[in-house]
This record gives C-alpha cells, sequence and structure tokens, in this order.
C-alpha cells in the first residue's frame, strides 16, 4: 500500500508539473507581410504563434492598417517588419509597440532609388545618374530585399537570434531550423543561377508594373530597363510622356513580356503590352499567394517567378 501511495503522488507530481509546463506562455510573434511570415516560421517552427498583419495577396504598398493591427501589435513580444520603409504606414503603430521591432533588412546593402537601366550612351547615363543623386538624397532605398535570397539568409540570422533571445531554453531548436532554412535558401540560389543561365545575356532585360526586381536583376544578370510606374511602388500614375518611352524603350530592345504583380491592376500594363505586341505575366511580388497555392511559402513564391520569367523571356 505504501509503494502504491507513493507511486499515486509522483503520479500526481508528475501531472503538475507537465500541467505547469503546459501553461507556459509562448513568445507572441507578429510579422508584418506573408513573406517575412513564413520566414520567420521556418526558423521559430510550424508550432509558434504567429500573427500576420497583411494577408495573402495583399499589396504592401498600399495596405491599410486596420483597428486589429494595433491591439495584436501592442499585445506582441517581437514584431519582424521587412524594413527599407516597406512598412511606412505602420511607423506610428510600431513606434507605441509593447516588444521589440525587429527590422531585418538592417544588415543588407540596400539599393539606393528606383534606377532603371539605360543604354550605355551620354544622355542616358546622365539621366540615371541624376535620378540615382536624387534617390540618394531623399534616403529612397529599394525595399524588395527579398528578391535575393542571400538576403534571407540574413534575415534568418536576425530572427534565430531575437528568438534565442527572447526564449533561451529552446534555443538549440531555433539554431537547428535556421541553419536548415539556410541550406533550403542556398539550394533555391543554386537553382535559380541554373535557371537563369538558360537565357542569353541579351535576353535578360525585365520590364514590370513597378521597380521591383533590382536586387533579383543585382545578383542574378537580369536589367530593369522600364516600368509601368517608374517608381518603387505601384502607387503613382505614370504620365503620358512616360509611357510613350516605355513603349520605345520595348519596341527598341525587343523586349517580349512585361512582368505584373498579382497584386496589382493590371489594366495600363496591359495596354502597353498590346501597342508592343509584348506579352502581360503574372508574377508574385509583395505578397505569397493563398495556401496551398503555387507560391504559399517563400521558396515555392521564388521558383514560380523565376520559372515564369525565363519562360517568357525565352519567346
Amino acid at each position: 500500500m505504501r509503494r502504491a501511495h507513493r507511486l499515486s503522488v509522483l503520479i500526481a507530481v508528475l501531472a503538475m508539473i507537465t500541467g505547469l509546463a503546459g501553461t507556459a506562455e509562448a513568445i507572441s510573434i507578429i510579422a508584418t507581410t506573408t513573406i517575412v511570415a513564413d520566414v520567420v516560421r521556418a526558423v521559430a517552427g510550424d508550432d509558434a504563434e504567429i500573427v500576420t498583419l497583411l494577408p495573402p495577396n495583399a499589396d504592401p504598398h498600399s495596405y491599410e492598417p486596420t483597428p486589429r493591427d494595433v491591439v495584436s501589435v501592442s499585445n506582441a513580444d517581437v514584431v519582424f517588419v521587412s524594413g527599407a520603409n516597406l512598412e511606412a504606414q505602420f511607423a506610428n503603430i510600431l513606434a507605441n509597440a509593447r516588444g521589440t521591432v525587429v527590422d531585418l533588412s538592417t544588415r543588407i546593402a540596400l539599393r539606393y532609388g528606383a534606377d532603371i537601366e539605360h543604354d550605355h550612351d551620354e544622355a542616358s547615363s546622365g539621366e540615371q545618374g541624376d535620378r540615382h543623386e536624387e534617390a540618394h538624397r531623399h534616403g529612397e532605398f529599394d525595399p524588395h530585399v527579398w528578391f535575393d535570397p542571400t538576403n534571407v539568409m540574413i534575415w534568418t540570422a536576425a530572427i534565430e537570434e531575437m528568438l534565442c533571445e527572447l526564449d533561451p531554453d529552446n534555443s538549440a531548436v531555433y539554431a537547428f531550423n535556421a541553419a536548415a532554412y539556410r541550406r533550403a535558401l542556398a539550394e533555391l540560389d543554386l537553382w535559380i543561377w541554373e535557371q537563369v543561365a538558360r537565357l542569353p545575356y541579351g535576353h535578360r532585360d525585365l520590364v514590370t508594373d513597378h521597380l521591383a526586381f533590382g536586387y533579383l536583376a543585382a545578383r542574378y544578370g537580369f536589367r530593369q530597363v522600364g516600368a509601368v510606374f517608374p517608381g518603387l511602388s505601384p502607387l503613382a500614375e505614370p504620365s503620358a510622356k512616360e509611357l510613350s518611352e516605355l513603349v520605345d524603350t520595348i519596341e527598341r530592345l525587343g523586349v517580349p513580356a512585361v512582368f505584373v504583380g498579382t497584386t496589382v491592376n493590371p489594366a495600363v500594363a496591359e495596354q502597353v503590352a498590346a501597342d508592343t505586341g509584348a506579352v502581360v505575366v503574372s508574377l508574385y511580388t509583395g505578397s505569397l499567394g493563398d495556401r496551398g497555392g503555387a507560391a504559399a511559402s517563400y521558396i515555392d513564391f521564388m521558383r514560380y517567378d523565376v520559372k515564369a520569367i525565363v519562360e517568357a523571356l525565352t519567346r
């Protein structure tokens, strides 16, 4: 009886300990975009509690924060933002965050401004230099850093460090997950190089809805030669002169496709394509797609876009 009693007491104590462990509060994590959230989850693990402010297929340039976003941010232990001014509309909310706000792009060598690569004649070089200098003066960084997987490796390191700081008991798990994800990103980077190698250098000109592909172009040898909305977001309406110059560029360079993000109204791009004989090709730019779709994760997102670009430029 005494042994049975001791066993009962031991079982009760173990149950109490297990119950206390089960009620320990998890880290409350906020991610601004679906892309950021996917990378955070890769490090934190599938069971992590992550709230994403922007829903799938939302344009981060035009999204307006909601009262629910205010509450979520104010209650979070940590808020991961893409940075480089992408989430400018969240500035007031983030300033009042209770937890730590982590700008994932602070360690990345950011690109300045809305650079379009012109032909290397004297006039174009001067115009490009003026645009670059103006962007430099206004601090206009290109926020689309995720189009280079090596930048996302930098994100991964920052996420790992913060999670280990907030939850040191699980630091080994975060370190393991981060290392595994960096290996997956390295494989993605190699795969992109292999795909782009199918394109001759003279067939790597990109015309897009807005200038979102500077980091992709810089790493893999593309050129951004024009955009329907000539800036870092698709919010400003292009002038008639700018559209005319874009049509001339497409015809002169023989660009076969205009790439338009899934979150952008394609009407103007479709008109440009109709005027030039180019085709409109849909890409994911600032957001992942729906769960279970072709771009449900960051790696799927990149694979989808690169395949679509390479196929369109081989026409």
